[in-house]
């Protein structure tokens, strides 16, 4: 087990630097032929009753990596060979924007949590295009491997035009991803998440379904939501996503919420604002994504994300009705064979 040491190497370093020194590691491996086959043979398991068709879209498996962790869809490559169904990139927004004031992620270890407030630090809509398509002209172009597109609106933008925003990342993005996620559900943009109102989401999906359906083939736009929803505001978002056809959910973003941690409050108020992901969510996602998906009478795909961590908190979240999975504080945590550990499992049932 050479993660757990290399883990604790890299929780020296701030939370930020760990992720861009292990990252561009693991591409310089990758970037050697031989290296990112040996990489991909020990970190891939991959078995036909693992295959899924969600949103019209073939899926090798159905563990995902979730937006945030390659923001700028520079890992691609790295992140198929670690055995992963699909990556979502971004937030992307249409301006490149710097985001907040470092620091601006943190780890809660005795919880095995983050908390973010990253702020869409991004390179703006063209450059991430450019990079998607030098990925599907690259040697290691895989179309078998899925890529979202996770939109959002630029911190400057005021949220009576935030749906310009996300139709102009719609439209840089269109030729290079499989499908998009709307993105309202970020504490880390102020009055981002009042978005999340029926009104609000009604026009910007109706301006997204209006330009998705005059292309040739119209891409899977999915809603990605928080765990602080109200039950009113879940029975909002379920009737909003059957009146306009949306393709999927994914439930859920990070919390705003603070209680039952382990961590001492002292250490938790002296980090401050942002979202917390990781095990404090699991039971919170659990309960929206079984809430959704109950009913949605699976009407309409759900993808779980949130404190997923082993192969039984997977199933715990495919159980509830989930039709997909998404990871990032547990591949944190866990390390580079979680896909692998929990596709294996899902396997032998």
């Amino acid at each position: 087990m050479i993660y757990p040491v290399l883990r604790d190497l890299l929780f020296n370093l701030s939370a930020e630097k760990a992720h861009h020194v292990s990252m561009n590691l693991l591409r310089k491996a990758c970037s050697v032929n031989a290296s990112r086959k040996l990489i991909q043979s020990s970190f891939t398991f991959q078995h036909p009753s693992l295959s899924r068709k969600v949103f019209g879209l073939d899926f090798q498996n159905p563990v995902g990596l979730g937006a945030g962790f390659d923001k700028n869809a520079v890992y691609i490559r790295e992140i198929a060979a670690l055995g992963f169904g699909f990556l979502e990139v971004g937030t992307v927004t249409p301006k490149a924007q710097a985001g907040n004031e470092q620091p601006r992620l943190f780890r809660l270890p005795k919880d095995r949590a983050l908390i973010n407030r990253m702020g869409f630090n991004n390179d703006g809509a063209s450059a991430v295009k450019n990079k998607l398509a030098a990925w599907q002209s690259s040697a290691c172009f895989d179309e078998q491997f899925i890529i979202g597109g996770n939109i959002g609106k630029n911190k400057i933008t005021p949220n009576e035009l935030a749906w310009q925003d996300y139709n102009a990342c719609f439209e840089q993005l269109f030729d290079v991803v499989n499908y998009f996620t709307v993105n309202v559900s970020s504490p880390n943009t102020p009055g981002l998440r009042a978005l999340q109102e029926k009104e609000s989401l009604k026009k910007i999906f109706s301006e997204l379904q209006n330009s998705n359906q005059g292309k040739k083939k119209p891409k899977p736009i999915l809603l990605k939501i928080a765990p602080d929803l109200t039950q009113e505001q879940l029975d909002d978002i379920i009737s909003l996503s059957l009146e306009i056809n949306l393709s999927g959910l994914i439930a859920t973003n990070t919390t705003i919420q603070r209680s039952n941690l382990i961590t001492p409050s002292v250490e938790v108020e002296r980090i401050g604002a942002g979202g917390l992901s990781g095990l404090p969510v699991k039971k919170r996602a659990t309960e929206v994504v079984q809430y959704l998906c109950s009913r949605l009478e699976n009407k309409i795909p759900v993808i779980a994300s949130g404190g997923i961590f082993t192969p039984e908190d997977a199933k715990e979240k495919l159980d509830a009705g989930a039709s997909l999975i998404q990871l990032w504080t547990g591949f944190i945590y866990e390390g580079p064979g979680i896909a692998a550990k929990i596709c294996r499992s899902l396997a032998q049932e």
